[in-house]
C-alpha cells in the first residue's frame, strides 16, 4: 500500500472514530452514565493487518478477533501498549497460541477451556484476565452459558485456578432489527451481571462486554462498559 493510500485508509478510521465516540457519549448521557465508563474495542477479524495498523494510529489500542491463528499473524509483533481480546469460541488446542498475543479470553463458558488455559499460563509463567460468555438470546448457533446455575458451578471451580482472573460477562444479541428481544438480551446480561457481581464479591468484577455495531448503542443505555465495533469503525468489507 502506497504511503497515500495508508493516510487516507488512517483520516477514513479516524473519522469512524469520532463518529462513534459521539454516539456512545449520546447514549451514556440518556442513561445518565458518562462516555468514559465504556471502552471502545476494534473487531479486527478478517481485516488486513493494515487495517489493523491504520485504526492503531488513529488512536485505537485495544482489539478483538474471533479466531486465534488469524490473530496470531497479526498480533504477535504487534505495538507493545496493543491490547488483544480473544472474543470468538476458544477450541482447547488453541490456548497455546492465546497466551502469547492476549491479554483476555472473553468467550470462556466451559470448565475445560479455563483449565486449559489455565495449565497454559502456568507454563508460560503468565496470569490473563477472562470473562465469561452467557447466551441470553436463546439461540442453539451461539455459545455461551444458557444457565445462571451452569455459570455459578463453573465461577466455583474456576476461582481454584491461580492463573485466571474472571472481570465480567460477555454477550451477543439477537440478529434481529427489532429492539425489544435485542434490548432484553443486554438488560438480561446486567442483571446477571449485579447478581453474580453480590455473590462473588471477591472478583472485583468490572467489565460488562456487549454491543457491535448494528446495537451498542442500546447495550450502552443498558449498562455496557465495552462495546466491540467491526464494521462502523473499519467500513463495509470489500
Amino acid at each position: 500500500m502506497t504511503a497515500d493510500g495508508e493516510g487516507k485508509m488512517i483520516n477514513k478510521i479516524r473519522e469512524n472514530i469520532e463518529k462513534i465516540i459521539d454516539q456512545i457519549a449520546e447514549a451514556a448521557d440518556r442513561s445518565g452514565r458518562k462516555a468514559e465508563e465504556i471502552r471502545l474495542m476494534a473487531v479486527s477479524k478478517t481485516r488486513l493487518k493494515e487495517e489493523v495498523e491504520a485504526a492503531y494510529q488513529a488512536g485505537i489500542r485495544l482489539f478483538g478477533e474471533n479466531r486465534v491463528l488469524e490473530a496470531q499473524s497479526k498480533f504477535e509483533d504487534f505495538h507493545e501498549d496493543g491490547e488483544l481480546h480473544i472474543i470468538g469460541h476458544l477450541q482447547s488446542n488453541k490456548a497455546k497460541y492465546v497466551v502469547k498475543i492476549a491479554s483476555c479470553v472473553q468467550s470462556i463458558d466451559k470448565i475445560k477451556t479455563a483449565l486449559v488455559l489455565n495449565d497454559k499460563l502456568i507454563s508460560a509463567g503468565r496470569s490473563m484476565d477472562i470473562l465469561l460468555e452467557v447466551n441470553t438470546s436463546g439461540e442453539e448457533s451461539k455459545s455461551g452459558f444458557r444457565s445462571s446455575d451452569e455459570m455459578y458451578r463453573t465461577i466455583d471451580e474456576i476461582l481454584s485456578l491461580e492463573k485466571l482472573t474472571i472481570r465480567g460477562l460477555m454477550t451477543m444479541a439477537p440478529f434481529t432489527r427489532e429492539e425489544a428481544p435485542v434490548r432484553h438480551s443486554f438488560r438480561s446480561l446486567h442483571e446477571l451481571f449485579q447478581k453474580t457481581s453480590e455473590r462473588y464479591p471477591e472478583l472485583h468484577m468490572d467489565i460488562l462486554s456487549m454491543g457491535m455495531s448494528s446495537d451498542f448503542k442500546i447495550a450502552i443505555e443498558e449498562g455496557s462498559t465495552l462495546v466491540r465495533i467491526g464494521t462502523a469503525l473499519f467500513g463495509a468489507r470489500v
